[in-house]
């Protein structure tokens, strides 16, 4: 049982009495969506400040990745997750790992994004498959790219870390190859490595299918990661219309031991205002470095 409620009305946990087996989830912060008011470098001493222990982010550019080892460490936070390489997101890139053109870059990155992991104690990357491309068939770029994870785990487990993959919804980011659970599982499995595992992000989850703790409940066991958001504006919890206290129950119920990522956007203010849902004393998970 969660230590406390989640109250929709005023987007906030309200603490009760801990009871014997009463445990908070582990969370970890994105800081490339959240404390996007501040240079990115800045972002993991703002999340420390906040109270948070444990961050994940997406591949950083190129003018800041020489310091990302330095700033998490005069943070004094722990990595739970980056991203490999996925092109130029703004512009709509989502993976280069099935696009013929770019597997190069792809592989170019992996070695690169193992050993910044490394450096940070990071043993999770996850791993975007990108966009149905015209001129390919869909099964053609799938076998690329699982191809390509695959690769990419077997260079991994020099390190001890997994490759994870996430169904990402269409209806914001074109036609991303997985963008369901079922098609996210079916790729997980059909890569054939012990260190690739299931990336289970609630927000995509919630905009593609609903249905979000019948699927984790189902699937449990094959999840390494969890990110949420509030549907459909990708807000804090409380910004719309997922259930998180019952979300949240059921995660901590199934016995979950990962980390819950903070993968949303503020919907009004700053990112500490975004925070008043989350009481500081949640906020760490034990892992910093």
């Amino acid at each position: 049982m969660r230590n406390g409620l989640f109250d929709r009305r005023t987007n906030a946990f309200v603490q009760s009495r801990p009871t014997e087996g009463d445990r908070l989830p582990r969370f970890s912060i994105n800081t490339s969506l959240l404390y996007a008011e501040v240079p990115f470098l800045e972002r993991f001493e703002r999340s420390a400040r906040a109270g948070f222990d444990t961050v994940e982010f997406w591949w950083p550019a190129a003018d800041v990745l020489a310091s990302v080892e330095e700033a998490v460490d005069d943070a004094g936070v722990g990595v739970a997750l980056i991203n490999f390489d996925a092109g130029d997101m703004a512009s709509g890139d989502r993976g280069l790992l099935s696009d013929p053109a770019r597997v190069d870059a792809f592989r170019a990155n992996v070695p690169v994004a193992l050993a910044l992991a490394e450096s940070l104690g990071c043993r999770m990357l996850n791993a975007l498959v990108g966009l149905e491309l015209p001129g390919f068939a869909r099964e053609e770029q799938l076998a690329l790219a699982r191809e390509n994870v695959a690769w990419a785990a077997d260079e991994a487990i020099s390190i001890g870390a997994s490759v994870l993959i996430e169904a990402v919804n269409t209806i914001e980011n074109g036609p991303y190859l997985i963008s369901t659970t079922a098609e996210a599982l079916e790729f997980v499995h059909s890569v054939g490595r012990p260190n690739v595992a299931l990336q289970y992000d609630a927000y995509h989850m919630q905009r593609m299918e609903g249905n979000l703790t019948a699927t984790l409940r189902a699937h449990i066991g094959d999840i390494a990661h969890i990110q949420i958001a509030d549907s459909p504006g990708r807000g804090e919890p409380g910004t719309g219309e997922i259930n998180f206290d019952f979300l949240l129950r059921a995660i901590d119920e199934l016995g979950y031991e990962g980390l819950v990522g903070l993968e949303y956007r503020p919907s009004e203010g700053s990112t500490d205002d975004s925070l008043a849902w989350l009481p500081r004393e949640a906020r760490a998970a034990g892992a910093t470095r």
